[in-house]
């Protein structure tokens, strides 16, 4: 029997973690950029497909050719998000010429979103049914990229979930260089709250999303503790035995913090992640950082 086809846009980290699954129950192809990337590509049993995502043109080359789809691919520059719309177009338009093989219909798509769609929420906790307001370029992106995927999918009858991740860590992707450098943190009393979610676990949930996700729904991808930025901070010191983050005041950060990093301060959530584990029967591997951080030590 053949295995379905897969397309993936965008194989970065997360997305690489789901891989050894992927490649047993898929024929998996992948865009790629450049004959550097497609190397790479074939050596983790991918097919390449030259396409860019910034070329329009070039997306020819993957009309028709999966039932499946992964987006994870981020915005560009620009208002809107511009690569998922010129990603749409070509899943669009799959034209027959005479003597190529029946075009793949489309039928399940997930895509990769963040959950700073939602904005500042006074540190309320929220689900799926909180409106989205974005307070940031990059989120106003993940709107648009929401927004239009949505209306394509309802059009096509593409059985589409979107899961909006927050910070995503794992043990090679800490933040030690920041606290190396000592940069501050807020006092707890003025800080927000963030979530996080290990890049195995949103591997995990990209997976039961292809199958369990129902149409055009939303999950919210995020581990069971939220904290206070501050206090993330702190775990990751503990774990890889360096000082704790000096802490400053919300009004001292606004001249010793940059731009990017106070818009997430200006944010605070604590995110319910009830739907993922109810409809997509998502288990985490790790409920919490520190679960993860006394794996690692086992």
């Amino acid at each position: 029997m053949k295995k379905p086809r897969l397309l993936i846009v965008g194989c970065g980290d997360v997305v690489r973690r789901a891989l050894p699954w992927l490649t047993q129950h898929f024929t998996v192809y992948a865009t790629a950029r450049s004959k550097e990337s497609a190397a790479q590509l074939n050596t983790l049993g991918i097919r390449p497909i030259f396409a860019d995502l910034d070329q329009p043109k070039s997306l020819a080359r993957i009309r028709g050719i999966a039932q499946f789809l992964i987006h994870s691919a981020p915005p560009g520059t620009g208002t809107g998000d511009a690569r998922t719309r010129a990603l749409i177009a070509a899943l669009s338009h799959a034209k027959i010429k005479r003597n190529e093989i029946l075009p793949q219909r489309l039928r399940r798509a997930v895509y990769i979103s963040t959950s700073g769609v939602y904005g500042d929420c006074g540190g309320d906790w929220i689900d799926e049914t909180r409106p989205t307001n974005a307070q940031s370029t990059r989120a106003a992106k993940r709107i648009d990229a929401e927004t239009n995927l949505r209306n394509w999918a309802g059009r096509h009858g593409v059985r589409l979930s979107i899961l909006r991740a927050p910070g995503i860590y794992a043990l090679d992707r800490l933040p030690l260089e920041r606290i190396r450098r000592a940069e501050p943190v807020l006092h707890t009393a003025e800080d927000s709250y963030s979530n996080h979610i290990h890049a195995d676990d949103l591997a995990q949930a990209l997976c039961l999303a292809l199958f369990r996700g129902l149409p055009l729904r939303t999950y919210n991808i995020v581990d069971d503790e939220p904290h206070k930025m501050g206090d993330y901070f702190a775990q990751v010191a503990d774990y890889a035995q360096l000082p704790r983050p000096p802490k400053i005041s919300r009004a001292a950060a606004q001249s010793q913090l940059s731009p990017a990093l106070l818009s997430y301060l200006n944010e605070s959530r604590r995110i319910l992640n009830t739907r993922a584990k109810r409809e997509l029967k998502l288990r985490l591997r790790y409920p919490t950082i520190q679960d993860c951080f006394a794996y690692s030590k086992n």
